[in-house]
């Protein structure tokens, strides 16, 4: 499904000083560093697969799964999925993923959501036979009836990701990137969207690449943690493995289980001394 192999991704950015000394100066002269966000990073996902990408902020987490949707092109290194270099075959590739960033829509502001998932039609060139039958499966499991005539600026938060969940399966993608999916939900929503996503994996065979800081949405969703830090892949490894090490190490739990946030808070002590 997705090789990615020896991937680098580096940015240049400039700096200066505070004050308005510093603001002219860097008119005639600027300085820049160079941040490495990911650095030969390699893993292969298999079809059907449902993984974390878990890190702290600034890891490469959002700029690993940016070039794997095709957004950003490596420096160097190569990434195929289904056989398909992202960036390359934009237009087919897109066919076949869909992304939900958190703090990103893709829902039009000021028109109702009906509005906006017909528009996806269009653009996605679906047959209105398949998008129909699709739009009913997701109004019913996201529970979406009431708001499909409501503009998505008057949504809240918790109805405006369900939307989000729901525009971006309207074309049975193969693939699913979930950036922060539950950022700022309630404690139902959050379920409601969690069981979604199961049931999805389960009923199509959807793979799925999560990206969250919650920890209760990496234990009911994926069945394996991929850790990233300062632009390297440091663990990877299914959740009872993770746990079962974390456990090993003496962490402050004597039993050879562990749950799920000693073995977070495990990944993040190695993640620091390495």
């Amino acid at each position: 499904m997705i090789e990615l192999k020896d991937v680098c991704k580096s940015y240049r950015t400039a700096r200066r000083g505070a004050g308005f000394g510093n603001a002219a100066k860097s008119l005639f002269k600027r300085e820049y560093c160079t941040i490495h966000a990911i650095n030969h990073i390699s893993f292969d996902i298999n079809d059907g697969e449902m993984v974390a990408l878990l890190g702290p902020n600034g890891a490469g987490k959002s700029t690993t799964i940016k070039i794997l949707s095709g957004i950003l092109i490596p420096d160097s290194g190569s990434c195929l999925v289904n056989g398909q270099t992202p960036w390359k075959n934009r237009k087919e590739y897109v066919r076949q993923i869909g992304v939900v960033f958190g703090q990103r829509s893709q829902l039009w502001w000021d028109i109702p959501v009906i509005d906006s998932f017909e528009l996806l039609q269009a653009i996605y060139s679906i047959p209105v036979s398949k998008y129909r039958r699709k739009l009913d499966e997701l109004t019913q499991l996201l529970h979406l009836e009431d708001l499909l005539k409501t503009p998505t600026r008057q949504l809240s938060l918790g109805q405006r990701m369900r939307c989000e969940i729901a525009a971006s399966l309207l074309h049975e993608p193969r693939l699913l990137f979930l950036d922060e999916p539950t950022i700022g939900l309630d404690a139902v929503s959050k379920i409601a969207v969690r069981d979604f996503i199961k049931k999805m994996n389960e009923e199509h065979r959807t793979t799925v690449i999560l990206t969250t800081h919650d920890m209760q949405d990496i234990e009911a969703i994926t069945n394996r943690v991929i850790l990233i830090g300062k632009g390297r892949k440091l663990v990877d490894g299914t959740l009872e493995e993770l746990c079962l090490e974390a456990a090993s190490a003496g962490l402050e739990n004597e039993s050879s289980e562990m749950d799920i946030d000693h073995m977070i808070a495990y990944l993040y002590a190695k993640l620091n001394i390495m």
